[in-house]
């Protein structure tokens, strides 16, 4: 039995930081696909990877360490939908003060835009969009992250796609 105090360091995960170094800025843009906010998306990688911490013995001996972790990602997202999650309230951004920053507008601006299209979306529309655009998963390794048969991949994303057209948010072209 783990103890409050007997929490697993880095030295009793072997592999786990290197895992993060090379995974984190994937699952940043997964979670932002799952999510309806940056913030939240970093929220819920933070939580995901505080998780995978804790039960790393389990985790490094996954057949597909990237598919357990991606499973956690949509299940703690899906926790989020289902909680209607706020834990923080935004600050007023006239009381923050200005700070320059270099022009990347037209990159945030089309990654705001694909956001705001994932975020009208059904969760599970959502998450099939995400993983397989983001992750660059194919509709097996999809079904089997998220426990769904291979057809309602397929439908869930055709249903996706197709309400992202209806709306206006994709152009005519195949995705």
């Amino acid at each position: 039995m783990r103890r409050p105090w007997q929490e697993p360091g880095l030295e009793k995960a072997p592999g786990f930081e290197a895992f993060v170094r090379e995974r984190s800025p994937r699952l940043l843009s997964v979670a932002r696909g799952l999510t309806k906010s940056s913030a939240d998306a970093e929220d819920l990688v933070q939580d995901v990877l505080a998780r995978v911490l804790l039960k790393w013995d389990t985790v490094s001996r996954a057949d597909d360490i990237n598919a357990y972790v991606n499973r956690m990602l949509v299940n703690g997202a899906t926790s989020l939908w289902r909680r209607g999650f706020q834990r923080e309230s935004p600050t007023d951004s006239t009381l923050l003060g200005e700070k320059p920053v270099d022009d990347e507008s037209t990159a945030l601006a089309e990654r705001d835009v694909l956001l705001r299209a994932l975020a009208t979306l059904k969760p599970k529309h959502r998450a099939v969009l995400v993983l397989r655009y983001y992750e660059g998963l194919n509709d097996h390794e999809i079904a089997e992250t998220l426990g769904m048969a291979h057809a309602t991949v397929r439908s869930n994303a055709a249903r996706g796609l197709a309400a992202l057209r209806k709306a206006g948010l994709l152009d005519g072209t195949r995705v």
